[in-house]
């Protein structure tokens, strides 16, 4: 299966205001594993940026203006995400702004778009993480915490960072990762990532009982089985 994890920056926050998508990021998985294939593009929205939105990205004017449209880019963009499932956090404001500039780009070159939908499925995390976590925080950051996935480089939203670390979340989410807590020698914990489905993943372990405990053991059933009068299940199953 192949799932595009996707991001995307924006001027504002209502299409219905005119507001733009100035950045684009996906990663690409392939049966739930990270190929290292990524699409990112940065945008000139032809508008202004919000100083909000500045605050929260900081994309400005300034380095957008020499930046393809989004008709110049439309063709790579959706030849990428064809035919996969776009993962996406809070997917009705992403598909908004693209379904947003597909119309844009229908009155401009007047020829009938479909929207994303009909070329993707979709999959909503944010949705996904309120019905297994009700009641709490579920924003990316928040879902880092809970999963330990690292963010620290996150100091303001990025498309492509941010569809990286979403990608983290999936996975960990849907069973994909787990983190263990250690303890070293001298009683200070330490914590350890394994990802479930690595093919470098060492092989697990078997620790089969010696002699002497399978004798132990024995014993040890002999006396529960004589105090319970025979009924010890361990020999009946």
């Amino acid at each position: 299966m192949r799932q595009i994890v996707l991001d995307t920056e924006t001027t504002g926050l209502e299409p219905s205001a005119g507001h733009r998508i100035i950045e684009i990021g996906c990663v690409e998985l392939v049966d739930r594993k990270l190929t290292g294939n990524t699409y990112h593009q940065y945008i000139n929205p032809q508008r202004i940026v919000d100083d909000g939105a500045i605050e929260i990205h900081g994309i400005t004017n300034e380095y957008l203006s020499d930046k393809p449209y989004f008709a110049d880019i439309y063709d790579d963009f959706l030849n990428f995400v064809k035919g996969s499932e776009l993962v996406i956090h809070n997917a009705p404001f992403d598909v908004g702004f693209i379904n947003h500039e597909f119309s844009l780009l229908e009155k401009q070159i007047q020829q009938s778009i479909n929207k994303i939908e009909e070329y993707c499925s979709i999959l909503d995390t944010l949705k996904m993480a309120r019905n297994m976590h009700p009641g709490q925080k579920n924003t990316l950051d928040a879902l880092c915490k809970r999963y330990y996935i690292d963010n620290s480089n996150r100091e303001l939203h990025g498309a492509l960072l941010d569809s990286e670390i979403l990608a983290e979340v999936y996975l960990a989410m849907t069973g994909g990762q787990t983190r263990l807590i250690l303890s070293d020698s001298d009683g200070t914990d330490k914590q350890e990532k394994i990802n479930r489905l690595s093919d470098s993943r060492k092989p697990l372990k078997v620790l089969k009982a010696t002699e002497a405990e399978l004798v132990a053991h024995e014993q040890y059933l002999e006396m529960l089985d004589k105090k319970s009068g025979g009924e010890v299940l361990w020999r009946k199953l």
